[in-house]
């Protein structure tokens, strides 16, 4: 079963370089909102891992770009959940303009599960087993 979210995204004039064209650093914030559109659909924000006892920090993140977007244009931000054996969160990312779908900017990111005491988790926590089951994406 494959877990997808998609969100519609303005592109506002913060972020863009001189030349109106987004600045690369505004797609983290596209990956971002992507994956809080995520975890609202599939209940696995980042206020359940802090309930449930964990961090899950960035410790990988790539872009490719393909095409500029530049302001004024609407994105559309897609998260794809990529299933893993680790004890670590993988996504893909395609951003696509929301005018034609053309694909824009492609991406993925690695989150690792962090304890509150900021100790590395190398076993996947029973409420990210129990989700992933829920999922069906073990």
């Amino acid at each position: 079963m494959e877990l997808i979210a998609r969100k519609k995204i303005d592109v506002r004039f913060s972020e863009v370089d001189s030349m109106g064209i987004v600045w690369h650093g505004s797609y983290v914030k596209y990956f971002e909102d992507a994956r809080e559109e995520f975890g609202r659909q599939y209940n696995f924000g980042y206020l359940r891992m802090f309930e449930e006892g964990f961090f899950t920090p960035l410790v990988k993140l790539d872009f490719n770009y393909k095409k500029p977007l530049i302001y004024g244009d609407k994105l559309i931000a897609e998260i794809r959940y990529k299933p893993t054996e680790a004890a670590k969160i993988c996504f893909e990312y395609i951003i696509r303009s929301a005018k034609d779908e053309s694909v824009m900017v492609t991406g993925s990111s690695v989150q690792v599960f962090m304890n509150k005491a900021y100790e590395l988790v190398w076993i996947k926590p029973n409420f990210y087993l129990d989700w992933q089951s829920e999922h069906q994406v073990l």
